[in-house]
């Protein structure tokens, strides 16, 4: 039996949900992150670090929604204060004391943010973190890095199908790393460049880390040329108590946030230098506005806040010594099989690469096997494109039976890759 055969087998109630879904939602689903060949397992529960599909299966999940549940799955602390909420009430057409509480706590976090706003995705922060750049330096310009990820509004997906040519002459890719072939792309145009923005981890470019000295340069730069410097922690924000920005001692203009500051509710937050941020002071004559149903939602307020209390500094530490032991035991198993295969880890984030060149494991329409179908079949539940994180509630265990498990993972992928291809030979032309 193959992987594909194998997963088929145990998945018959996902693989009907999916077909009835493709009836109402183009691919089956409203995300396009989650999907996978030949179809997405469909979750019915999760508690803890477990989570359940609906034919019973159950994984290990090493995902936490996109690194955005760092304490796991309904975990108690959080159930507890949404559920106070959600009896006072779930939505007003006013602020709330919880997220001036929240503000508060992400502010004593991060110094950098000394005012910010709410939103509901990660998306709108750092289009209005962008926003908020253009109308503070009156310029149109905004640079970002290879492989980098900034949600899905017109300016960061410039180049794709459905956004107009006109917003690809408004954003300027960068090299990752190479301050002299930055300055060299930006020569001519500084008068127009409004800011940079960077995650200091990559999450879809590959966990991959800037170096310091790199975010120096860039701090340096940009206020050589009068521009600002934007910090997209939207993922990264879990790799310290202060973000990446903390770890790598780097103070950025502006900053977005999401994931964990939401605890599993749809909270996302944009913030920064109080003149800069001023731009969106509603007491001001031509401040840009700034809308949204769920801004501040207290029920997301509640769950974030309930989250960032139990993360203090021995989580962290906790955290960052179960990832150094992920890594080191993911090297260690495919040095025994033989298998070439690369791991980044930053704190609780780590990808796994099959080859030492490659880039990210990519989900494609293909139907063949791959990693994440391998290790759904071990148990672990991964990005399609080999990216996890670690919850804060996993334990040393958990760690060494997933690094086991990627290694079993592997050795079974590379047998089915070799089938395929002894397949696909031909047969040899008789003489």
């Amino acid at each position: 039996m193959t992987l594909i055969d194998d997963y088929l087998a145990r998945t018959p109630r996902s693989r009907a949900l999916f077909e009835r879904a493709t009836g109402s939602l183009p691919g089956g689903s409203t995300r396009t992150t989650v999907y996978t060949a030949p179809y997405p397992p469909y979750v019915e529960a999760g508690s803890g670090i477990r989570i359940r599909d609906v034919d019973g299966n159950e994984y290990r999940d090493f995902l936490g929604n996109y690194t955005a549940l760092v304490l796991g799955h309904a975990h108690p602390v959080v159930v507890a204060a949404v559920e106070a909420q959600v009896r006072r009430g779930s939505a007003f057409a006013a602020p709330t004391e919880l997220e001036v509480e929240l503000a508060e706590e992400i502010k004593r976090r991060v110094p950098s943010i000394e005012r910010l706003r709410f939103t509901s995705s990660g998306t709108e922060a750092t289009m209005f973190a962008i926003r908020a750049a253009r109308a503070f330096t009156r310029r149109p310009l905004v640079a970002r890095f290879e492989r980098a990820y900034h949600g899905t509004h017109d300016l960061m997906m410039a180049g794709s199908q459905g956004i107009p040519d006109v917003m690809s002459g408004l954003i300027v890719d960068l090299p990752w790393g190479d301050a002299e072939a930055l300055e060299a792309v930006l020569r001519g145009r500084e008068h127009e460049l409004a800011a940079i923005i960077i995650e200091p981890v990559q999450g879809a470019g590959g966990v991959r880390a800037a170096e310091p000295a790199f975010l120096r340069f860039l701090r340096d730069f940009v206020d050589r040329v009068g521009a600002l410097l934007i910090f997209d922690e939207i993922i990264s924000f879990r790799v310290g108590r202060g973000g990446a920005q903390g770890r790598f001692g780097v103070r950025p203009d502006l900053t977005t946030l999401g994931k964990i500051i939401g605890g599993g509710y749809p909270l996302s937050a944009f913030g920064g230098r109080e003149d800069v941020m001023a731009v969106y002071d509603a007491r001001r004559q031509g401040a840009i506005s700034h809308g949204g149903t769920y801004n501040g939602s207290p029920v997301a307020a509640a769950a974030g806040l309930a989250t960032l209390r139990q993360l203090d500094d021995a989580t962290y530490e906790r955290l960052e010594r179960l990832g150094e032991r992920l890594g080191a035991a993911i090297r260690s198993e495919v040095a025994t099989i033989g298998v070439d295969v690369r791991v980044e880890v930053v704190g609780s984030l780590f990808q796994v690469f099959r080859g030492q060149g490659a880039t990210a494991f990519a989900t494609g329409v293909a139907g063949g096997p791959t990693l994440f179908l391998g290790l759904l079949l071990e148990g672990f539940y991964l990005a399609p494109r080999g990216m996890g994180a670690i919850p804060a509630i996993a334990t040393e265990t958990d760690v060494d039976e997933l690094a086991a498990a990627v290694g079993r993972a592997l050795v079974t992928l590379e047998r089915a890759e070799a089938a395929d291809r002894a397949e696909r030979v031909p047969e040899p032309t008789p003489a």
